[in-house]
């Protein structure tokens, strides 16, 4: 027992470093055996696990579904899917519209934009829901209409009771932002149940974060090299392979289609024959995947049974993984006779045994939930933690609501908060990251800027990341607009720095440096050492070496900083230590700190300056100091003579036990 609250205790301390206040600094969270609720309670109807979900229903549904309102048709039209309520003309007057928006953001077109603004003005005034998220988005960006926080968060409150699923996610991160985590988690629940449902049974989703289209100052190209999809050398180099019958590459390609990783446009038709293809050639991964797609009905009719064909020969081809989908078949008595707790449990074990997440987090549902054994929230809690740390995002879902309930942990809103926002952050409405990178490597640059404001306000930090820079970079080419026209240089040096501050909020050291420096210099905003200073300070608890060498070179010189030179070396040494090609700046700068020092020194010690003149210079003194100097002078050479004897004598001996024989030469006295 032990044991185990220490390893829950380990995990929930990483878990701690999550940025859950405005300033997006890390705190410590340990938790004793005190932190837990009590296990042996037992199960009740008004319990809080009535909530939880067990094993939800995975169902493939394209974006437009899950995410009502999502730019997806515009951007990654589905023309297989056949919406059950469709409305045509009032999703294609929507849809015109905002398609308009993009392009005038594309071209700079002012003009156009406040034809698509007036077009999506008229749509929320008539209380459509998806109108007034987009004119949400367009208060809170200030774009050809006034810039109104008040405004945006009205017409997002709108949007949200409407179903607007964006809108939630802007609400959830003001409220985020503000730390009324009360308000935040609700929202944040819901939003993260959506992700969980759209997850896949057997084995974890490819993450696929957004893409940091920076280093630093620089541009990421690295990373925006792997992302050019089917134009990326790599994939056509895969392509051929898997064309020349490699099943490696079969799956590899499949995968890419299915998830849209690496640019790749995501087509489950696609992915379904080069799945199909692999598996002739025994290629297991693709076994698994076929059992998901068949399960989830992703480009294809339902078909549990099928679905469990596919998960049974992955399995016996020693897919660990593919046991959780199994588990889950029967769990649900989905392709089987009848539901069978025992028999899954069999299989989830299988999976754990195995160091498989899925395995942990399906055994922590089971304990939690009292599924065919006896309910055991610190064995529950263990498995999601150990899931979690695994980085399984349905285990992170259900700490949140253990959080949030108080079940199996006591209640902690900001963890809750944090750890909803992170799950939150999987769901459908990432897809806008995919659309702007693509737009970005097209050189659309107006474009990609347009979609990752869109991400930035729901509150992706890489999105406000991304934003701020392509301001700072692109400048006009940006095709910022402002509530009159194109941007100036002083409101998109505003926006940026409003972008930077967000970001730096949620823990971007990079961002919390510019926001220092644009305070520093009044850049974008009015000089001020005191906010520069707490913008560097905030930096260099995340370990950033320029901004610990700018606190020491404020506190050299008392800018924003008590004047403290002691400390300045202090900095400008950690600041050597967190990256060593800092050595030449360190050095100059610490060579400039020992002369001020010397300069100073009169200043700082004048009892010092005043026994130098009234003690060492006044003349009687001065003859004795000048006689005693003299006679050490003499102590010493004296000594030194006796020292050069004694070592003459030692090798005089030396040289005659050598040679017997021989007549010693004589030893010569130098009389001082």
């Amino acid at each position: 027992m032990r044991k185990r609250i220490i390893q829950l205790s380990l995990f929930l301390l990483l878990l701690a470093y999550l940025p859950l206040s405005t300033l997006g600094r890390p705190f410590v969270l340990v938790l004793s055996q005190d932190d837990l609720s009590d296990p042996t309670a037992p199960p009740n109807h008004d319990d809080a696990t009535t909530d939880f979900d067990d094993f939800p229903d995975s169902e493939s549904k394209p974006d437009s579904v899950l995410d009502p309102g999502s730019w997806s048709p515009i951007f990654e039209p589905d023309h297989s899917f056949k919406n059950p309520n469709p409305s045509p003309n009032e999703l294609n007057h929507y849809y015109n519209a905002v398609g308009k928006m993009v392009e005038a953001a594309r071209k700079g077109e002012v003009g156009v934009m406040e034809e698509a603004v007036a077009e999506i003005e008229a749509a929320a005034e008539a209380g459509k829901p998806h109108g007034q998220s987009v004119m949400g988005f367009i208060y809170g960006m200030g774009m050809v209409k006034e810039r109104s926080k008040a405004k945006s968060f009205l017409h997002h409150c709108f949007a949200a009771q409407g179903g607007n699923m964006q809108s939630k996610m802007a609400l959830a991160y003001t409220y985020y932002r503000q730390e009324m985590h009360d308000k935040a988690v609700k929202i944040y629940a819901e939003l993260a149940e959506v992700a969980v449902n759209s997850f896949l049974i057997s084995k974890d989703s490819p993450v696929i974060e957004p893409i940091r289209i920076h280093n630093g100052a620089e541009e990421n190209k690295e990373a925006l090299r792997k992302s050019r999809g089917e134009e990326d050398e790599d994939f056509q180099i895969l392509e051929y392979q898997a064309q020349k019958g490699n099943a490696g590459a079969m799956y590899k390609i499949g995968i890419f289609y299915y998830f849209g990783l690496r640019g790749v446009r995501r087509d489950h038709g696609r992915a379904l024959w080069w799945f199909s293809k692999a598996v002739e050639k025994g290629e297991p991964r693709s076994m698994e995947l076929l059992g998901e797609i068949y399960a989830r009905g992703a480009g294809v009719e339902r078909n549990y049974t099928k679905a469990l064909e596919w998960l049974t020969l992955a399995s016996r081809q020693h897919l660990y993984s593919a046991y959780n989908g199994m588990g889950y078949l029967f769990v649900k008595g989905y392709g089987v006779e009848k539901k069978n707790y025992t028999k899954a449990k069999e299989y989830f074990e299988k999976a754990a045994e195995n160091e498989e997440p899925g395995g942990f987090y399906n055994l922590g549902v089971m304990y939690l939930k009292g599924l065919g054994v006896k309910r055991d929230l610190k064995i529950a809690t263990k498995n999601f933690a150990l899931a979690a740390n695994a980085g399984q995002p349905k285990a992170f879902y259900q700490l949140a609501k253990m959080f949030h309930t108080g079940v199996g942990l006591k209640k902690n809103l900001p963890m809750a908060t944090a750890l909803y926002k992170l799950v939150a952050e999987r769901g459908p409405w990432n897809s806008l990251s995919r659309w702007a990178l693509e737009s970005y490597l097209k050189g659309d640059i107006g474009k990609a800027f347009l979609l990752y404001s869109r991400m930035a306000e729901i509150g992706y930090e890489v999105a406000q990341s991304n934003a701020a820079w392509i301001l700072d970079k692109y400048g006009e080419r940006s095709m910022c607009m402002g509530e009159s026209g194109l941007c100036t240089d002083a409101e998109r040096h505003q926006r940026a720095h409003s972008l930077w501050w967000k970001a730096s909020e949620q823990g971007n050291e990079h961002a919390a440096l510019l926001i220092g420096d644009a305070y520093y210099y009044g850049r974008g905003t009015d000089r001020d050492y005191d906010r520069a200073a707490e913008a560097y300070m905030h930096a260099k608890s995340q370990s950033n070496a320029q901004a610990m060498f700018n606190l020491g070179y404020m506190h050299e010189h008392g800018q924003g900083l008590p004047f403290d030179l002691h400390l300045a070396k202090r900095y400008y040494d950690q600041a050597l230590e967190v990256d060593p090609a800092a050595t030449l700046p360190v050095s100059l700068a610490l060579a400039s700190l020992w002369v001020d020092m010397i300069d100073s020194l009169p200043e700082v010690y004048p009892k010092v300056e005043v026994w130098v003149e009234d003690v060492i210079m006044e003349e009687g003194n001065a003859t004795i100091l000048t006689l005693i100097a003299c006679l050490l002078t003499v102590l010493y050479l004296r000594e030194r003579q006796r020292r050069n004897n004694a070592a003459v004598a030692i090798a005089v001996e030396i040289a005659a036990a050598a040679h017997p024989q021989q007549q010693p030469p004589p030893i010569v006295q130098e009389a001082f």
